[in-house]
């Protein structure tokens, strides 16, 4: 009896200790933000003990793995649809200037990694890459010279090439002008500069790091409720699918990076700052080209122009990717559409996502999106002729039996209420949502998301955590000699940063890697 006493006890003891942990900060998701937010904390503030939560086995696994992520370590070098032309027929450029601005802060903090010995082998997470605007329709041809010249003048875009010869652009893509019609128009501009970036590797990379700096990260574990205490403090229940138990943790500060996952969280916290936002899911698909010879033809990330009518996460490209050591090709996207936010998720998500608080505002979207309801319908019903007609855009003589569809991630449009759509404007971009008292923050949206990690997740430091902010200056530009500046204003730093960071990423120019 006193046996059976004392191991009722110790299981009794274990349980307690195990199920009411308290730490400083806990990430939700295992995704490229909590890596970069979780990076950054153990720079600047390395005696705070750090938890992660991770529904899934490994880091990465979602909007960040390199099969659910474009990669193109987005530096708005080709998207054209981070320039808009005027009604006096200007070209605005001003959203791609911020773009790269953003991602010239994320190549700043991965050269401080590589220098620093935190994480080693940067061609594994990424590689130099052509970046490439073309069209081949008059009027957009008109439009890329226009934007080949205002973007030229620009520090960011120095080296930027624009060439309308169709002999040139046999150099720059065969691929895509091999029994291309002499009589089509075409154009094209092309910056060296460009990356292939696998974000799934980099977040590997830096989870790897963490848990050698004694973070606790666990996978299997389920975040499915949480509350914030009189102290201010946050209390979570966490199911660990290993053992079936629920668990509670408790931290001072909590970041929702769960990709699609994290509205629901956000829900859950009930800050008054997540009311009345709502979300609508868009899937991903894209060609993948199986014939060795024909991808060792095209060594580029080329951008087109959406169709008319077409939502800005369907710019049509065809790029030149690194994953598993192997170059590959793929081609799309083509949207598709699941009631899940995550590719790991429910059939239920969508509707469990409609809430009192923001069902006027997801049915006003439903009423104003009708022309994405009816083309993501219409992208669906899309056979592989079809999409292999959208490819022959870009590839003229482009063979049905060398391309094969895979599905890519899950992506959540936030939708909210704002003073410049009204009711119910479908949000495209990266959003974060921070309560008043800087005690939780949640990432939400999509693109250019990854590629803006270290800018965005340095907005979240600044916000939640003002009083350290000053304390931690001197370490952030240590990190991001940038941090605090424009490099619009200061085009002297920029050549420096660049060179700093093509010696550490070995981003030098070299000649295309054949497998």
């Amino acid at each position: 009896m006193q046996l059976l006493f004392s191991v009722n006890f110790q299981l009794v003891r274990m349980v307690y200790m195990s199920t009411n942990e308290s730490t400083d900060v806990i990430l939700i998701g295992a995704g490229i933000m909590s890596a970069t937010i979780g990076s950054l904390l153990k720079e600047l503030a390395p005696e705070w003990n750090i938890t992660v939560f991770e529904k899934l086995k490994h880091s990465g696994e979602e909007s960040s793995n390199e099969w659910n992520n474009a990669g193109t370590g987005h530096a708005a070098l080709c998207e054209l649809n981070y320039t808009k032309e005027q009604s006096d027929g200007s070209i605005d450029i001003s959203k791609a200037v911020n773009v790269n601005e953003q991602f010239q802060v994320s190549k700043q903090f991965w050269t401080y990694l590589v220098n620093s010995r935190k994480i080693t082998n940067p061609q594994e997470f990424i590689m130099p890459l052509p970046h490439i605007s073309f069209v081949h329709r008059p009027d957009d041809v008109t439009f890329l010279k226009k934007r080949y010249e205002t973007m030229s003048e620009h520090p960011l875009f120095q080296g930027m090439e624009y060439s309308d010869d169709p002999e040139k652009l046999k150099e720059w893509i065969p691929l895509m002008m091999k029994n291309r019609s002499p009589e089509e128009p075409v154009a094209a501009t092309k910056m060296e500069t460009g990356t292939d970036v696998n974000f799934g590797a980099l977040t590997r990379k830096l989870f790897d790091r963490l848990q050698s700096d004694n973070v606790n990260v666990r996978y299997n574990h389920e975040v499915e409720s949480m509350r914030q205490n009189s102290d201010g403090t946050w209390s979570l229940k966490v199911r660990n699918h290993n053992s079936g138990d629920a668990e509670s943790h408790k931290a001072r500060f909590v970041f929702i990076g769960a990709g699609g996952g994290s509205l629901h969280l956000l829900q859950k916290a009930g800050i008054p700052e997540g009311r009345g936002i709502g979300g609508f899911p868009v899937s991903g698909q894209f060609m993948v080209c199986k014939n060795p010879d024909v991808v060792e033809q095209h060594y580029a990330k080329v951008y087109g122009k959406a169709p008319v009518g077409a939502p800005p996460m369907s710019v049509p490209h065809l790029d030149t990717r690194y994953i598993d050591n192997q170059r590959t090709l793929l081609f799309g996207p083509f949207a598709g559409f699941s009631p899940k936010f995550l590719k790991t998720g429910s059939l239920l998500d969508l509707f469990t996502s409609i809430r009192m608080g923001n069902v006027l505002t997801m049915l006003s979207a439903g009423a104003k999106e009708m022309g994405l309801t009816k083309y993501l319908i219409g992208q669906v019903m899309q056979s592989k002729e079809q999409r292999m007609e959208a490819l022959r855009e870009f590839i003229p003589d482009a063979k049905s039996e060398d391309w094969e569809l895979v599905v890519s991630g899950q992506r959540v449009q936030v939708i909210k209420d704002t003073e410049e759509g009204g009711k119910g404007t479908l949000q495209f971009g990266t959003e974060v949502v921070t309560a008043a008292d800087g005690s939780i923050a949640a990432l939400l949206g999509a693109s250019p998301g990854a590629s803006t990690a270290v800018q965005v997740m340095l907005e979240v430091l600044e916000s939640c955590f003002p009083r350290h902010i000053e304390e931690w200056t001197p370490k952030i530009k240590e990190m991001v000699p940038s941090y605090g500046l424009s490099l619009s204003d200061h085009p002297e730093l920029i050549d420096e940063i660049q060179k700093e960071a093509d010696e550490m990423l070995e981003l030098k120019k070299k000649e295309p890697v054949m497998h």
